[in-house]
């Protein structure tokens, strides 16, 4: 099995900014969020709150959206497009995606490119809660081992020095850069 991350990695961009910066654009009501989303940057770059809990307020503009589904399957619609090449033509089946973006937000992008198998960090797409722990770092290698013991990585792809502990546990690791697909050990040494 191929294991991948997703924003920067297949994906052209970061998914969360785009979705973001979308719903932005189609409901511009959604900035009276801006007070708390800073606040809630100031306190995570001072170290006061996690990256979790940073991540969890700055979602609150997810109560701002009078259709999320719709918002969503709209974006999608703009954006799925932005699936990067190189990943097309690699593509299987049984490829898993792992990702600290809200599951969510990916689980329509892998259905409209034809994947089945998507770990992400899960938040409620009203509320912008977690329900458990951003999956980042070592939690991706946490959550992969919880939800498939037996797994084994065949080739791991990121575009992120941060999952070095999923690449550490593949057979193969590359490093993304854009388009380009490097060994892992050239960007990590």
């Amino acid at each position: 099995m191929n294991v991948y991350d997703f924003d920067n990695t297949i994906y052209d961009g970061d998914s969360t900014r785009d979705f973001y910066m979308y719903c932005l654009k189609k409901h511009p009501s959604l900035v009276r969020f801006w007070p708390v989303q800073a606040w809630a940057f100031i306190k995570y770059g001072l170290k006061i709150i996690d990256k979790t809990r940073c991540k969890e307020i700055f979602y609150r503009f997810f109560r701002g959206l009078r259709d999320p589904d719709g918002t969503l399957n709209d974006f999608w619609d703009a954006h799925i497009a932005k699936i990067k090449p190189f990943y097309r033509d690699l593509m299987r089946p049984d490829d898993l995606i792992i990702s600290a973006s809200p599951d969510f937000l990916l689980r329509e992008a892998c259905r409209r490119i034809g994947l089945t198998s998507l770990i992400a960090s899960v938040v409620d797409p009203v509320t912008g809660q977690y329900m458990g722990v951003n999956c980042y770092g070592e939690e991706k290698v946490r959550r992969l081992r919880e939800e498939r013991p037996d797994a084994v990585i065949d080739s791991f792809y990121s575009d992120s020095l941060s999952d070095a502990p999923l690449a550490a546990i593949a057979q193969m690791s590359f490093f993304v850069r854009g388009d380009k697909v490097l060994p892992w050990e050239d960007y990590s040494g």
